[in-house]
């Protein structure tokens, strides 16, 4: 490390004197030799970046941007673009929100604190359950986190995590990832007409099953009609039953508590960002007896010396806070500023506004079904279930061949099989829906 004196950084303090005593200790004659670069990627003094003005770095910008096709979405499968009022974005942008980290001083950070509160205490009243973390990455990883803490909890030996195959690739592979190094295995189990398969199911579910996943929607839109058997099967193998779903769903459907789920998991960010394909926020709910084996963080009230209500963060059982073998977790990003804007939004909403914007789930992705499967060529839905926010269509042509003609017409759909597509109404207006289902009759013509 380089002197402070030669540097000018108040970051790196050593003398040269420090700095070859440490050079020594290592058996190293210059700093350089600590790091093993490859030529190809190492840096040779020059960014090769043009110099621009502030307009000329935006007319460039601009210019990248302007390349991006303007397409109108119907996607889904776990990425959904609500409106989100304009308040979300003027409060949320404030300085004192934006510009914090992590609340680890709970003296200068009572309102954010206050706000993730609020934000456990929306998933608590929604899930049934008593736990809700406030800051996980996503939903994948809270499955894994899920998945791993059913090793922990669990009173008997146990290997297998069951999932359903229609599970999306990439929540399969984050999760296999989280349990290697683990005793634990991800096996497969069947579905059967957009559900779970419930009598396969039972014959998977024995003693060296350590937990049961199941989502509520699917990622094929269909409502599972089945959770509170699936609960009890997972109940009476000792096995954790874990559920995946999302707030603006969990505001129509049964509570996963009434069905036996002891973890809830989900995305929370359906309600406060926009579709973003990426960023996003875990949804992590579960029993309080697992109140110590939760990863991440809670938020905590309490009463100060003045018996005022205060807020700080409590039981932060990751490894940076506490001793590595005694920690849960290594998940750290803070996902604060997510979950702000997704109690902002629930807020705005009420429980009215949410329970009324999951029933517009419900009756626009049906109304669409109805309209497409009038179409010549086009079956929908798949699935003979109740949807919610999207469902599957089968068409007659090659679906990858109907999806480009789509795209040509300035729509983008999912293709998920080689004569299925699925169609997504969450964030379509009205007018988009009517344009896309004019679109489609022609491509079908």
């Amino acid at each position: 490390m380089t002197g402070s004196h030669a540097t000018g950084s108040p970051y790196a303090p050593h003398t040269d004197d420090d700095r070859t005593a440490m050079l020594e200790a290592v058996g190293a004659e210059t700093v350089t030799e600590l790091f093993d670069i490859p030529d190809g990627i190492a840096f040779d003094g020059e960014f090769g970046i043009d110099k621009r003005t502030e307009r000329e770095t935006r007319e460039l910008v601009r210019s990248i941007l302007d390349r991006n096709d303007e397409l109108t979405e119907l996607l889904g499968r776990g990425h959904y673009g609500y409106y989100v009022p304009s308040m979300v974005d003027h409060l949320a942008d404030r300085s004192e929100f934006l510009t914090s980290y992590t609340q680890y001083q709970p003296e200068v950070s009572q309102g954010f604190l206050q706000v993730l509160f609020e934000y456990q205490s929306l998933l608590v009243e929604l899930t049934g359950l008593e736990i809700a973390n406030c800051s996980m990455y996503d939903a994948a990883t809270a499955l894994g986190e899920a998945a791993t803490l059913s090793e922990r909890v669990r009173s008997t030996s146990g290997t297998r995590v069951l999932v359903p195959d229609l599970l999306r690739e990439g929540r399969k592979s984050t999760l296999e990832n989280y349990v290697a190094g683990t005793d634990l295995v991800v096996d497969q189990y069947p579905t059967a007409d957009g559900g779970v398969d419930l009598e396969t199911l039972e014959e998977a579910v024995d003693d060296d099953v350590a937990m049961v996943y199941a989502e509520n929607p699917t990622v094929r839109g269909t409502i599972e009609e089945r959770l509170t058997e699936i609960g009890a099967l997972a109940d009476e193998a000792d096995a954790l039953f874990v559920l995946g779903s999302d707030p603006v769903a969990l505001s129509m459907l049964q509570r996963p508590v009434d069905v036996g789920a002891d973890v809830v998991i989900g995305d929370a960010s359906v309600l406060g960002l926009p579709t973003s394909y990426g960023m996003g926020l875990g949804l992590f709910a579960c029993r309080e007896d697992y109140l110590r084996q939760v990863p991440g963080r809670l938020v905590g009230a309490s009463e100060d010396d003045t018996s005022r209500r205060a807020y700080t963060l409590t039981l932060q059982t990751r490894e940076q806070h506490i001793r590595r073998e005694r920690a849960t977790s290594n998940i750290c990003t803070n996902q604060a500023w997510v979950a702000l804007r997704t109690a902002m939004h629930a807020a705005s909403l009420g429980p009215n506004g949410m329970v009324g914007l999951a029933k517009r789930g419900v009756r626009r992705a049906e109304e669409l079904a109805a309209r497409v499967d009038d179409l010549e060529g086009v079956t929908a839905p798949v699935h003979d279930r109740r949807h919610f926010r999207e469902f599957v269509a089968e068409v007659d042509e090659p679906a990858a061949t109907v999806a480009a003609a789509l795209e040509e017409r300035g729509f983008a759909v999912h293709v998920v099989d080689d004569h299925e597509i699925q169609l997504c109404t969450a964030g379509a207006s009205d007018e988009e829906i009517d344009a896309f289902v004019e679109a489609l009759s022609e491509v079908k013509r």
